[in-house]
C-alpha cells in the first residue's frame, strides 16, 4: 500500500489538510469524497483514517485553523502600540497575503463552513461575527481619533473583506499583476481609495 507523501514543508496530515482543501474548493464539500481524496494523494481510503478521523472532521481542521490564524493575527494587531490606520493597513496585508499564500483553505473556510456540524456550525459563526465587531471596533477607534474618515464602521469593515475575498477572482484568471503589485496596490485603494 502506498504510503502519504509530505511536502517540502508539510506533515503527512498536512498534507492531507492541504489536498482536502483543494478538493471541498474543487467540487464543493458535499460532493467530496474520501475515496476521491485517497485518489489524490495515491493512497488507500482506510489509510488516511491514521490522519484524520472524518470527512467532516476535515472540515473542521480547516475552518477553525484558518480562523485561528486570522484571530491570532488580529489580536497582535490589537495589543500592538501602532497607529490605528497602520494596524488597519497590517490587518488588510495578512488577509491578503494569506488568501494567497493559502488560498484553498481560506476558500473553504469563507464557502463551505456552512456545512459543519453542531457545535461546530455555530463555534464557527460566533467566531465570524466576533471577528467582524472587533475589527469594527478598531475601525471606531480610528475616526475617533481622526485617522479614518467619518464613514459607517460597519460599511468599511464589510468593504474591507469583501475586497479581499474579491481575490478569489485574481485567482481564476490571474492577469498580469504580481503579488505584491496586488497587495500594495489594494491596500492603497482600501486606506486611499482612487479619486486624485
Amino acid at each position: 500500500m502506498a504510503k502519504i507523501k509530505s511536502g517540502n514543508n508539510s506533515t503527512k496530515k498536512e498534507t492531507v489538510i492541504e489536498q482536502a482543501a483543494f478538493l471541498f474548493k474543487t467540487k464543493g464539500y458535499p460532493a467530496a469524497s474520501m475515496r476521491e481524496l485517497a485518489i489524490a494523494l495515491g493512497v488507500e481510503a482506510p489509510s488516511l483514517y491514521n490522519y484524520i478521523g472524518s470527512k467532516s472532521e476535515l472540515l473542521q481542521t480547516i475552518c477553525f485553523n484558518v480562523a485561528s490564524e486570522f484571530s491570532v493575527n488580529l489580536g497582535r494587531v490589537e495589543n500592538s502600540l501602532e497607529a490605528t490606520i497602520a494596524k488597519v493597513e497590517s490587518i488588510i496585508r495578512f488577509h491578503i497575503q494569506t488568501m494567497l499564500s493559502r488560498f484553498n483553505e481560506v476558500y473553504v473556510a469563507n464557502h463551505e463552513w456552512k456545512h459543519l456540524e453542531e457545535p461546530y456550525f455555530s463555534e464557527f459563526l460566533h467566531f465570524r461575527r466576533d471577528y467582524e465587531k472587533r475589527l469594527v471596533i478598531l475601525i471606531e477607534a480610528g475616526i475617533e481619533k481622526k485617522e479614518i474618515k467619518n464613514l459607517h464602521p460597519y460599511v468599511t469593515v464589510l468593504t474591507i473583506l469583501s475586497a479581499v475575498r474579491g481575490l478569489e477572482f485574481w485567482h481564476g484568471h490571474k492577469k498580469n499583476v504580481t503579488a505584491q503589485e496586488l497587495e500594495n496596490d489594494m491596500v492603497n485603494h482600501l486606506l486611499h481609495g482612487i479619486v486624485k
